[in-house]
C-alpha cells in the first residue's frame, strides 16, 4: 500500500466517481471502489493506484450511524498510509453532513481544520454569505428540501455546522485566506462564488498543511487534485521558443511578464563554438540554486547571419535546454517550433513521446522514453498558432500535473 497517496471518502457512489474523475483528469493513478474502506484495500489493483476512492454508502444512514463508518473508513485508510484526505459531501446537502465531517475530522488528526465548501460554481452551486445556492436560488428552495429520504431544512452551512464562517473578500490572496481559516474554528466553512474562489481556497487549502480536511465536491476536488501534483514535484519547466512566428513570440513575452527567467543569446553567440560555451556555463552558473523561478525559458534571437542558419539554432538551444533540464532537475519541457522541439528532443537522447493528453488543441502533452530525460513531461506546438496565453497553458499542464512513469 505504499504508492497510496490520496483518500477520497464519499457518501454515495456517484458521489465517488465525480470526485475521483478530477484526480484522473490531473493524472493521478486512480481507483473507484464501490465498497468501503477495507473492500478496496484488499482489492489488488489498489496496489497500483495513488488515489483511493471508497464509498460509505450513508447518505441515508442516522447521523449516529453514519458517523461510524466514516470514522473507521478514514481510520483505515490513514493506518494504510494516505497523506492527504478528501470528504466528498452532497453538493446540496443531503445526508448526514455534520455528523460524516465531524467524524471524518476526529479520525483523521488530532488537531484537524475541516475546511466545508460544497460550492461548484459550473453545475450552479455557489456559496454566499453561507448561503448554499443553485442556479441562484437557496437550496431550502430546491427539490433537495423534498428529498423523500434526506431533505434539506437548513440553507446557511454554518448553522448546519455550527462552524465557523469565511467570508468572500475581494482581491484576497491565498495566504491571507489561508491564515483566516486557520484562526476560524475546527470546522470553517469558507464562501465561494466563482472558479477563481475556488481556485483560491484550493490554494489555501494546499497553503495551510496537511492537516486541514478539505470536504467538498466535485467542484473543490478539480484544483487540489492539480495543486496536489504540483506539491509533489520541484523544478523549473524548461521552454524553447525557435519560431520566428509572432504568435510565438507574443506567447513567450507573457512569460517573461510572468516573472520566467530568460535567455535570448545574440546570433553571435550561437555562430561561434567559443562564445557559445561562455554563454552556456553562464546559464548554468545562473541557475545553480534556484529552486523558485517556475520557468526558464530559452529564446531564439530574431535577424541571420550568413553562417547561421536555422538548424544550427535550433541544435544549440537544444544543447543548451537539455542542460538545462538534466543539470538543473527541470520540472518538464515545452518546444515551440517543430526544428526546436526535434533538436531538444534528440539533445536528450529520447526515442519518442508517451501521449497521455492535449494542453488544447494541436498542443500534445507526453512524457519522454528512452535517454537519461525517460519520464520527463514534455509538450510540443508549432510556432504559428495558439492563444496569447498557450505557453503558460503548456507550462501549467506540466506543473499541475501528476505523472506516473
Amino acid at each position: 500500500m505504499s504508492s497510496l497517496f490520496i483518500g477520497i471518502v464519499a457518501d454515495d457512489l456517484t458521489g465517488a466517481g465525480d470526485t475521483a474523475v478530477q484526480f484522473v483528469r490531473a493524472g493521478w493513478p486512480t481507483q473507484l471502489s464501490v465498497g468501503r474502506a477495507g473492500q478496496a484495500l484488499a482489492d489488488s489493483e489498489t496496489c497500483s493506484t495513488e488515489v483511493i476512492a471508497v464509498t460509505t454508502h450513508s447518505r441515508a444512514l442516522s447521523p449516529e450511524q453514519a458517523a461510524l463508518v466514516v470514522q473507521e473508513d478514514v481510520a483505515a485508510l490513514r493506518a494504510a498510509g494516505v497523506r492527504r484526505l478528501y470528504k466528498k459531501v452532497d453538493s446540496t446537502l443531503r445526508g448526514p453532513f455534520r455528523a460524516e465531517i465531524e467524524a471524518a475530522r476526529r479520525a483523521w488528526h488530532e488537531d484537524a481544520i475541516a475546511v466545508v465548501c460544497p460550492a461548484f460554481p459550473a453545475t450552479g452551486r455557489t456559496l454566499k454569505d453561507g448561503i448554499l445556492y443553485v442556479d441562484g436560488v437557496p437550496v431550502t428552495e430546491t427539490s433537495a428540501a423534498t428529498d423523500p429520504v434526506t431533505p434539506v431544512t437548513q440553507a446557511h452551512v454554518p448553522t448546519l455546522l455550527d462552524a465557523g464562517h469565511v467570508a468572500l473578500v475581494a482581491g484576497e490572496s491565498a495566504q491571507s485566506l489561508a491564515e483566516r481559516i486557520k484562526t476560524a474554528g475546527s470546522v470553517v466553512v469558507v464562501d465561494a462564488v466563482t472558479d477563481e474562489d475556488i481556485d483560491r481556497l484550493a490554494h489555501a487549502i494546499a497553503l495551510a498543511g496537511e492537516n486541514v480536511l478539505p470536504v467538498g465536491s466535485g467542484g473543490l476536488a478539480a484544483p487540489l487534485a492539480r495543486l496536489w501534483a504540483r506539491a509533489d514535484g520541484q523544478g523549473a519547466v524548461v521552454v524553447v521558443v525557435t519560431s520566428q512566428h509572432s504568435a510565438a513570440r507574443s506567447q513567450a513575452d507573457d512569460l517573461v511578464a510572468a516573472g520566467a527567467r530568460t535567455w535570448t543569446p545574440s546570433l553571435q553567440d550561437l555562430a561561434d563554438d567559443a562564445p557559445w560555451a561562455q554563454y552556456c556555463g553562464q546559464a548554468m552558473q545562473q541557475i545553480e540554486g534556484d529552486d523558485t523561478t517556475e520557468v526558464w525559458l530559452l529564446v531564439a534571437p530574431q535577424g541571420t547571419l550568413p553562417e547561421l542558419d536555422s538548424d544550427a539554432v535550433a541544435e544549440r538551444l537544444g544543447e543548451l535546454a537539455a542542460k538545462l533540464v538534466l543539470d538543473g532537475h527541470a520540472r518538464g519541457v515545452v518546444a515551440t517550433g517543430g526544428d526546436g522541439a526535434s533538436a531538444v528532443l534528440n539533445a536528450l537522447g529520447a526515442g519518442g513521446i508517451t501521449l497521455v493528453d492535449e494542453v488544447t488543441g494541436g498542443m500534445p502533452l507526453g512524457i519522454l522514453t528512452g535517454g537519461p530525460a525517460a519520464g520527463l513531461p514534455v509538450v510540443t506546438k508549432a510556432g504559428g498558432f495558439g492563444a496569447p496565453d498557450a505557453l503558460m497553458r503548456a507550462v501549467k499542464a506540466v506543473r499541475e500535473r501528476r505523472f506516473s512513469v
